[in-house]
């Protein structure tokens, strides 16, 4: 299909860009959640300075939050395909088990009419089931496992995100002690100090300056990614429907026409089998106490 996982931008899309992350261990989804991130105020170590303008966290909420809601769609419809790729092939299995237990059914070998009929049928229902099989794997190989590894570029976004907000923090904490020491009166000993935070400062602020804008220039780049990614999978999960039930058509087709013979029709039949149901019921072995 068209469009991989390895052609969407952006370093933090190869795990093996980013280290392992204890803290990622115990969340395997690795997913960041806005209401513990950056906009939480802290009471120690906060800077007066407004070092992130509003509109950038803003931005990057949005952002973020686009992609948060895309992977839960993305997990969705991935257990969605799967649960019903399995009814499929669980549908079509039961139909050949029906039609081999019709085969069993001494009835069989009574009227080799009636033989004759399920024969028809149970040919049918194992054509169904090849060709359904078929289908399966198509949709198997080209959604679900599409669908897949598409997921599994998130855990990286998402450390990704964790990264980007532990720089900020760090970003924060030195920037107050910078301001803490700016308010002082300038010694010869604060002004030492002063400079040595001045210097820690700078390579932190650089290090998230430099996360953050990968990720506000890659998230959206991803996120509208995922349209040249997954049209060939739908477009393959279209023809695969298309290609079962012509099949579905055919065989069906054929079954009628060999079932198709000059016989009661179905309102007949119906009265047909009410009167020997009620002579059954008449029996005394099934009458009523």
């Amino acid at each position: 299909m068209g469009g991989g996982v390895t052609s969407l931008p952006g370093d933090w899309l190869n795990p093996e860009v980013i280290p392992e992350d204890p803290v990622a261990a115990e969340d395997p989804g690795g997913r960041a959640s806005f209401g513990t991130m950056s906009w939480i105020p802290f009471k120690i170590g906060q800077p007066k300075k407004q070092i992130v303008p509003k509109t950038v966290e803003r931005d990057f909420e949005r952002e973020y939050g686009k992609l948060q809601q895309l992977e839960e769609q993305t997990r969705r419809l991935q257990k969605d395909m799967k649960k019903s790729t399995d009814a499929d092939l669980a549908m079509s299995k039961s139909a050949v088990k029906i039609s081999l237990d019709l085969l069993s059914n001494p009835l069989c070998e009574q009227d080799q009419d009636f033989l004759n009929m399920v024969t028809a049928l149970d040919t049918a229902m194992k054509r169904m089931d090849a060709f359904n099989q078929e289908k399966v794997n198509q949709i198997q190989k080209t959604v679900i496992e599409p669908l897949k590894k598409f997921g599994s570029v998130f855990p990286s976004l998402n450390m990704a995100v964790k990264r980007r907000e532990q720089a900020l923090q760090d970003y924060r904490r030195l920037q107050a002690k910078v301001e803490k020491y700016e308010e002082k009166e300038k010694t010869g000993p604060v002004l030492a100090k002063l400079h040595q935070a001045r210097e820690e400062l700078r390579p932190v602020r650089d290090d998230f300056e430099a996360k953050n804008k990968q990720l506000l220039d890659e998230m959206p780049r991803f996120y509208h990614s995922r349209l040249d990614y997954f049209q060939p999978s739908f477009e393959a999960l279209i023809r695969a429907q298309v290609g079962y039930y012509s099949e579905m058509q055919k065989i069906f087709g054929d079954l009628t026409q060999q079932l198709d013979q000059p016989g009661n029709p179905d309102e007949q039949r119906e009265r047909e089998n009410e009167a020997r149901l009620s002579e059954l019921r008449a029996l005394s072995i099934v009458a009523d106490d």
